[in-house]
């Protein structure tokens, strides 16, 4: 099986099990490329990284370990994109800890698109995924790229918005990319290797390990120009991504919610410390400076609106009984106008006979 010897080095460098990309790093500023730091004596590598891994490179990778990663990347839509890749994406050269390689499923030249980060609660609300979808349909028909982590609620809805729009989306995964976690999103996972494209720093073969999950959350914030939190609670992985991305210097952005809601505190949290407050997406396009493509088209208004029904539901989880003192109908009226709402996509019904508006 051919390939380039050069790719191949870089593959082998970052299989080298004990090295990690820090000393990988090392060792190429002091030996200039991946094929040189293989060919050194194992004296020279022990100046420089620890004996088990100066051992381990010495001691290279067989041609079966390769041979799986190899096979993958005959398929046109996989690539890897190494450090010295012209396509490596720029804004992840200054983070902290950018990956020796990536490897990529779908569109390359995504990798340097112009992207912001959508990230929130996996156990959203159905508001809470109407805004994702709203929010990155929108900054996509201005011509972002939606970048998020493909994990269930949020992330997902985000994905789905972005590929409804004029831009794309990009998925940074904590697994190996022939895996997909969760399993639900496999259809999601296909649309985007078509249309946008799967980003993993993780080799072939890596199952979705918990401590892979915020270390990727590192690449998200770092290939984004800024980053929005539509829904959090204040244990929720997503603001490690907007804390990542405050200290990578990007702008953070928060939607806020219902204060009686556990998945509106790590928004609010965030604006208290100096996120940006999003009512709407352009909120945001204005923050950056980034000029509107087109504006959504204004939704059709229903009868139950033209009522002010909607008004009388408000915002928050409401029942039925509260409902019926707010607008003095019967249970038979809300019944039927609650329906015609839900059928519409205008309303959902919560666990514990609640509704909730969902725009």
């Amino acid at each position: 099986m051919s390939a380039d010897p050069s790719l191949k080095a870089w593959l082998t460098l970052s299989l080298i099990r004990g090295l990690g990309g820090e000393g990988a790093r090392h060792l190429l500023r002091e030996f200039g490329s991946p094929e040189a730091v293989l060919a050194a004596p194992l004296g020279s590598l022990k100046v420089f990284v620890k004996a088990e891994a100066a051992s381990a490179i010495a001691q290279g990778i067989t041609e079966d370990v390769l041979s799986p990663t190899l096979a993958w990347l005959e398929d046109k839509q996989n690539h890897i994109v190494t450090l010295g890749d012209g396509d490596y994406p720029q804004f992840l050269l200054n983070i902290v800890d950018p990956p020796l390689l990536l490897y990529v499923k779908g569109r390359r030249d995504l990798l340097n698109a112009t992207t912001i980060a959508i990230v929130g609660s996996r156990h959203a609300t159905p508001q809470g995924i109407n805004n994702a979808e709203e929010f990155a349909h929108s900054l996509s028909d201005a011509g972002l790229c939606i970048i998020s982590g493909m994990a269930h609620g949020i992330d997902a809805a985000a994905h789905r918005g972005a590929l409804q729009g004029t831009g794309s989306s990009i998925a940074v995964v904590g697994t190996g990319l022939d895996k997909v976690y969760p399993a639900a999103n496999r259809d999601l996972a296909h649309q985007l290797a078509e249309q946008g494209t799967l980003i993993s720093e993780f080799p072939l073969g890596t199952p979705p390990l918990a401590a892979n999950f915020p270390r990727r959350n590192r690449l998200i914030s770092g290939m984004s120009i800024g980053c929005l939190v539509v829904e959090a609670s204040l244990q929720s992985g997503s603001l490690i991504t907007a804390r990542l991305a405050m200290e990578q210097g990007r702008d953070v952005f928060a939607i806020p919610g219902s204060i009686h809601s556990p998945l509106s505190r790590g928004c609010h949290k965030l604006i208290k410390q100096g996120a940006k407050l999003a009512e709407t997406a352009q909120d945001i396009l204005e923050e950056l400076a980034w000029q509107l493509v087109s504006a959504p088209p204004k939704d059709k208004t229903t009868a139950a609106e033209d009522t002010g029904f909607l008004d009388q539901i408000g915002f928050d989880p409401v029942s039925m009984d509260a409902l019926c003192l707010r607008s003095g109908l019967t249970v038979s009226q809300l019944s039927a106008m609650l329906l015609t709402l839900e059928l519409e996509g205008r309303i959902a019904t919560l666990p514990g006979g609640l509704f909730q508006r969902t725009h």
